[in-house]
């Protein structure tokens, strides 16, 4: 079982977020879409444009849960606690973890490699095309990202926090939909289904094998979406890889919630690197620090191995279990609007 030290640093609440640089057809069609998307708030399957790479998105409805878990959950953490009501607007989360056939396009470029073969005539493409062309690409990593735990169908790993708001970015500039990482309020709302006990499924540890893989049944991630499905129809929240959430972590942040009916609560990310929440546990991970309420902070130890000085903001060397899914607002709250990354290139990095 892997134990990650818990950064105690000091979280700042940043009250006014970049403007996120997509195109204003697409920010007029995002403030144009609650409206519309109230009317048909159901499954849907989105494409990439200019690819066959499709996902699919599921409607979580809004309403109010518990956050955290009670004092008398078994192997319980410090920072579960205490319980709190938080209320959660509605909103699509993706079906299925990211897997590296998506986030490739933007990762190594594949979508700008493409027009270039095909003598795509750049003047001519749509402005979001030619906005997220524009996006700034990861460098290429240090060694195989995969870290030869496979590729086709399988989640993507190893990607900071930053990496992936940035994919959450360039997506967004092509489809015309904002899509971003869900808070960590909503992850866990997603991923209890309406349930309340340690597992969206239960309390009994011995049923996991059949919604999650662990380090009981697996030794490497596995393509998403084998096991069962929570009462949502979303796939692995449990195991496989654990999930970023857009949150910076604070240890004592549900004590300061304590007594208070929260809508929408979230730490904003800001120009840190650390430490941010992933939630979920992984295929690496003993049944215990799968609960849906289990929450691990990020730290430098999971690029213990990068030897550039400074070391990347793109890519982790020593997070094989760390992975993401997306969400979209059906309505997005007013401090989530226009979110960016706000971490920099580095000085001497390539």
């Amino acid at each position: 079982m892997r134990l990650f030290p818990l950064s105690r640093c000091c979280i700042v609440l940043v009250l006014a977020p970049a403007v996120l640089a997509v195109p204003t057809s697409v920010r007029a069609q995002a403030a144009a879409a609650p409206a519309a998307a109230k009317e048909s708030f159901k499954a849907y399957t989105e494409s990439i444009p200019g690819t066959e790479l499709k996902f699919e998105m599921l409607p979580i409805p809004g309403g109010k849960f518990l956050m955290g878990s009670p004092s008398s959950e078994e192997k319980r953490n410090d920072d579960e606690g205490p319980q709190h009501e938080v209320e959660i607007a509605p909103f699509w989360m993706g079906k299925h973890e990211v897997t590296w056939d998506e986030f490739d396009e933007f990762a190594f470029s594949k979508d700008i490699k493409r027009k270039e073969r095909e003598k795509v005539d750049v003047a001519k493409q749509p402005a979001s095309e030619q906005q997220a062309d524009a996006i700034t690409r990861p460098t290429r990593p240090y060694a195989d990202e995969t870290h030869s735990l496979g590729r086709k169908g399988q989640p993507a790993i190893c990607i900071t926090h930053h990496t992936v708001m940035e994919y959450c970015r360039w997506l967004s500039t092509k489809t015309g939909k904002v899509y971003r990482l869900p808070t960590e309020a909503e992850w866990e709302y997603a991923c209890r289904a309406g349930s309340k006990t340690a597992y969206s499924f239960g309390d009994d540890p011995a049923e996991l094998g059949d919604y999650a893989w662990n380090v009981d049944n697996t030794e490497k991630p596995q393509k998403v979406g084998q096991k069962k499905p929570n009462a949502w129809g979303l796939y692995d929240m449990h195991g496989n890889v654990s999930e970023w959430c857009l949150d910076h972590y604070q240890a004592d942040l549900y004590s300061k919630l304590a007594g208070k009916a929260e809508r929408g609560p979230v730490i904003l990310p800001d120009a840190k690197e650390y430490s941010y929440v992933a939630r979920g546990g992984s295929w690496d991970d003993d049944a215990d620090r799968l609960r849906s309420a289990v929450r691990i902070a990020s730290n430098p130890e999971w690029s213990v191995r990068d030897p550039q000085r400074p070391q990347s903001i793109w890519w982790h060397t020593d997070a094989t279990f760390v992975g993401f899914r997306l969400v979209r607002a059906l309505d997005e709250q007013e401090n989530l609007r226009g979110l960016k990354s706000l971490v920099v290139k580095k000085k001497g990095t390539k």
